[in-house]
């Protein structure tokens, strides 16, 4: 394969690194958590959504499904054009496909429609991985860290916070209106990339075709990215699993609790996100191995004590899952914090690609879990899902203590 080469196009604009604004910083942060709520938007209201369509819950739970299977495929496809093209326009022509795509799920009449717009929608939403480079391009070296550390939590809280916010809206104004409300947010995040963000020169210069080929070249040649990707994936699928069928489980017997509920569980995510961070300094001090493996074994054990769930009082379940949300939302991000350390030291010339594998393993496994969710769900109940969601834990865990980086 042709080695990738940098540009030499004479007079191509390239913004000079210089100290970033507090605004921009906060667009940047604020536009990446705003375009990867896409994607989590439709999880607390399947029970309702599924009611007004007419579909049913093992049908509906494709919705989130083929969304991350969209944003998979995009960041397969279309993460590397960042590297080819100018990543402004990019970032441009993200945000307006990912706003017809809501407006497109917002008025689909039935699951059809629907889950078609919602493979637009996880294909247009990797508009978030164009914006964190982004920022880690304009921010000066000696800024980088905070900035990007920055934009990674607007990022986090997107995905958490997006649960708590489309469960509400679903309960005061129909499901419909969460994705007419995400298609305006995403207006106002292209509005300010038009404004706010300069052009970006092209990294390289290769063709399309080369810049794929270096994918498959990077997963060949590091064990390690392929140990990360592995264990990343197992911990993806059954925390997809838990948040696509935890509307479902709530909204029917014995609870008979609304979208809103379920949404509100996501503050749980969300005090698990905000903390994950911690786990960047411990990497620092013991390494990011460690981190890796308490973090998984961290999942594990959160999934496994929603086994006993059946023992216990309506109360006592909620809590139980609200400590287990907890549990494992720290436990998985601290140990994607960890798989990033490990890959990005891997090939300073290549993070984008690097992280765009694990990436795409990522959500590979948030889409299986959505669907095996939601079957398991339908056919054997929430058992079945805590068990599926405590094996492929207990797997990343395995994945992480007895593989070898060769």
């Amino acid at each position: 394969m042709p080695s990738l080469h940098s540009p030499t196009v004479p007079g191509a604009f390239q913004a000079a690194p210089r100290a970033l604004s507090a605004t921009l910083v906060l667009f940047l942060a604020a536009g990446a958590g705003l375009a990867v709520a896409s994607l989590y938007y439709s999880q607390p209201m399947l029970g309702v959504l599924g009611a007004d369509i007419g579909t049913t819950g093992a049908a509906v739970g494709w919705v989130p499904t083929l969304t991350q299977l969209g944003y998979a495929l995009g960041i397969l496809l279309l993460a590397p054009l960042g590297d080819r093209y100018d990543r402004r326009r990019i970032i441009l022509a993200k945000a307006a496909a990912l706003i017809v795509a809501l407006l497109c799920a917002g008025l689909a009449p039935s699951i059809g429609p629907l889950l078609a717009a919602s493979l637009g929608i996880g294909l247009a939403a990797t508009l978030a991985q164009d914006i964190v480079p982004s920022a880690a391009h304009l921010a000066p070296e000696t800024q980088r860290g905070r900035v990007v550390g920055t934009v990674m939590t607007g990022l986090l809280l997107g995905i958490v916070l997006s649960r708590v916010v489309s469960g509400l809206a679903a309960a005061h104004f129909g499901w419909r209106s969460v994705f007419f409300g995400a298609a305006a947010s995403i207006a106002l995040v292209a509005l300010g990339a038009w404004r706010l963000l300069p052009s970006f020169r092209p990294a390289l210069q290769n063709t399309y075709a080369e810049l794929l080929g270096s994918l498959a070249q990077l997963w060949r040649r590091h064990a390690a990215l392929r140990r990360a990707t592995l264990a990343q994936g197992l911990l993806s699928i059954g925390f997809s699993a838990f948040w696509s069928t935890l509307a479902v489980m709530l909204y029917a017997a014995p609870f008979h609790l609304g979208s809103e509920v379920a949404g509100a569980f996501g503050l749980a995510g969300a005090a698990g996100a905000l903390a994950a961070p911690l786990a960047g300094r411990i990497a620092d001090r013991q390494g990011p191995e460690r981190v890796a493996r308490l973090g998984a074994g961290l999942v594990a054990l959160s999934f496994a004590t929603l086994l006993v769930l059946p023992l216990l009082s309506m109360q006592g379940q909620l809590w139980l899952l609200a400590a287990s949300a907890v549990g494992f939302d720290l436990g998985i991000q601290a140990t994607l914090i960890a798989h990033q350390t490990i890959i990005y030291s891997l090939d300073g010339t290549a993070r984008s690609r690097l992280n765009a594998i694990l990436f795409v393993g990522m959500f590979i496994g948030m889409a299986a879990g959505s669907a095996l969710g939601s079957l398991l769900q339908a056919h054997w109940g929430w058992l079945a899902v805590s068990a599926l969601a405590t094996a492929t834990s207990a797997g990343a865990l395995a994945v992480r203590l007895w593989g070898a980086d060769k």
